[in-house]
């Protein structure tokens, strides 16, 4: 079996599919599809894990941005853990990030940049209710509201800026299934 998995070729279309699925958005690098055309010869049930360790070494190696040193330095260590990857496993993903560590690179950028565009804008006038100051009480408040983003589209990650008067801002991220707030930027 470890044989079967050692071909230099087959890791090299494997990382790559990884990287086509995990990095630029090809949903239709699947694991069975991988799996059919590189190793046809393994039983699924030890392609899983082997899969499962390659796509966490690279996903590993681009989320740190690995120089090439670090990148060396990691593989050794893999290499001489128990259940680790061989020596050849280790250059074939050298080779592999040698050569497209910037492609990888440019694409999570891309993917983690806020998009530039103003998806909405609200504002309100309020009274407050509460105030450590009973003299702040009833005073008006503005609140207005930015929201970037992708105009028109929903479910896309976006950033709401709020703020009351000038001197509080609160940041909200929306995200589909996720409402984080709190974070404060004065």
């Amino acid at each position: 079996m470890a044989g079967d998995l050692e071909g230099g070729k087959a890791l090299s279309g494997l990382l790559s599919g990884l990287a086509q699925n995990a990095f630029h958005g090809h949903s239709g690098v699947t694991e069975e599809l991988l799996h059919s055309q590189l190793y046809p010869e393994v039983p699924p049930e030890e392609f899983r894990p082997f899969l499962a360790k390659m796509r966490g070494l690279l996903k590993s190696i681009a989320s740190a941005d690995m120089d090439f040193n670090q990148l060396e330095a990691f593989l050794t260590a893999q290499t001489k853990k128990q259940g680790g990857i061989t020596s050849e496993q280790a250059a074939v993903i050298s080779k592999f990030w040698k050569s497209h560590k910037i492609k990888i690179r440019e694409s999570l950028m891309k993917q983690s940049r806020w998009d530039n565009g103003l998806r909405g804008l609200s504002w309100r006038v309020d009274g407050k209710s509460q105030s450590r100051h009973s003299t702040q009480i009833h005073s008006p408040v503005a609140i207005i509201e930015l929201e970037f983003g992708k105009n028109g589209q929903t479910g896309v990650p976006s950033l709401t800026l709020r703020s009351q008067i000038i001197f509080s801002c609160t940041l909200i991220i929306h995200e589909p299934g996720l409402l984080t707030s709190g974070v404060s930027v004065t």
